[in-house]
């Protein structure tokens, strides 16, 4: 049974969520998150394995969230001195923090890989392949999910605005293949070819769409990491390609002198 946690989600762009523990909780961590946290509580970082597990389970535990896009360790900030203390996780880019209360969406939810930020002890972080060829091969996310299971709190994060849609049996959606954040393990996910030639070569969203049907809870992002990376690429190449043009023609113009 996971820990019941108490939180804060702090900023608009650049989010922070505060945990507050009791005596004795504690919250796990993706490493290298953690902002601050308060006397009394101490930090262990390990592969996660729980009591009366032995050493290859752990192991196998750190090479599932490697699988899944996250650190082979994980860290684990456990409240071991009086009264009420916090500790504080940040997102890892512009985005929003997500809290999913697993015990109200049926002990499971499925997540892109490396969005998962921080969840209450007790809560298992697993892998979760794509059923489908054609979804792991042009689905944006590939083979590999995360499932978050267990009955407490879990964070995820994504890029930009996130907007969440809560699908009726047999109602579908078609998105981006990049701005799937989240969805219910009872959402079906497939992709599909854009149609018309057109679309396809001068649409500016890819040759597929990834398609949703219900029933089922699905989050997505406005601002998926891959498109920010990409802007900021182009424009990095692009503005290197400008100063390397201007040093040539500063060359020639002083060698001509």
């Amino acid at each position: 049974m996971a820990d019941v946690i108490d939180y804060k989600i702090y900023g608009d762009d650049l989010q922070l969520v505060e945990i507050e523990l009791d005596p004795g909780e504690g919250v796990r961590a993706e490493v290298g998150t953690m902002t601050y946290m308060e006397d009394g509580i101490e930090m262990n970082t390990g592969t996660g394995r729980e009591k009366g597990e032995g050493l290859l389970g752990g192991l196998f535990k750190g090479l599932k969230r490697a699988i899944t896009g996250e650190s082979f360790f994980i860290t684990t900030f456990l409240h071991t001195g009086q009264g009420k203390k916090h500790v504080a996780f940040a997102a890892p880019y512009p985005g929003t923090i997500i809290p999913l209360d697993l015990s109200m969406l049926g002990g499971e939810f499925i997540c892109q890989k490396d969005s998962f930020l921080c969840a209450a002890q007790g809560i298992n972080i697993e892998v979760a392949f794509t059923k489908k060829i054609g979804a792991g091969v042009f689905g944006g996310e590939g083979f590999i999910l995360q499932r978050l299971t267990g009955d407490g709190l879990a964070f995820v994060h994504a890029g930009g605005t996130i907007i969440e849609k809560t699908l009726g049996s047999g109602e579908s959606l078609r998105v981006d293949t990049g701005c799937l954040v989240a969805f219910a393990p009872t959402v079906s996910y497939d992709v599909q070819l854009i149609g018309g030639i057109k679309n396809a070569l001068f649409g500016g969203e890819g040759l597929f769409l990834t398609r949703l049907v219900g029933p089922g809870k699905v989050y997505l992002q406005s601002l998926p990491f891959s498109r920010l990376a990409d802007r900021i690429g182009a424009a990095t190449r692009t503005d290197v390609g400008e100063q390397n043009m201007g040093g040539e023609l500063l060359g020639s113009f002083l060698g001509g002198r």
